[in-house]
């Protein structure tokens, strides 16, 4: 049985034997709506349920560092007229169950639109592949 290194070096090949690393030259002809479709679908729930998380978490965050109550007294004492009136609150505007209902109303026309708008893309490239030829793209292989 020969020695280590000279079974590692039967197995490499001789300098002149190396090859090239392979090439190929595809086109993007079509793209099929449905599935960008579904995609985009997919991807704009994500996108909405990370937005529902960062606002709950920043809202939070917020709310534990005081900066709600403290923006509150600001302004009731400035909407206040009198020492008799009361000032506007502003836990009736942006209440959490209100800032949360907010955005999942943004977040459920996100979804409509980037899903629509995604698929509108899908046709406008297939459109304007089949006029010009697509878009070309080469490939290779890594050796």
């Amino acid at each position: 049985m020969p020695p280590v290194s000279d079974r590692a070096a039967a197995r490499r090949p001789a300098p002149s034997a190396v090859t090239k690393a392979r090439k190929a030259r595809l086109v993007l002809a079509r793209v099929d709506p449905w599935s960008v479709m579904k995609l985009a679908f997919l991807l704009s729930i994500a996108l909405a349920v990370v937005m529902f998380v960062a606002v709950t978490v920043l809202w939070s965050v917020l709310d534990s560092m005081g900066v709600f109550d403290s923006v509150g007294q600001t302004v009731e004492s400035v909407t206040r007229s009198s020492d008799n009136a009361q000032g506007v609150d502003i836990f009736s505007y942006i209440g959490f169950s209100r800032v949360l209902t907010l955005t999942a109303l943004l977040s459920a026309v996100n979804v409509i639109l980037m899903t629509a708008l995604g698929t509108l893309g899908a046709f406008l490239y297939n459109l304007a592949a089949s006029l010009v030829g697509g878009m070309h793209v080469t490939l290779t292989e890594d050796v």
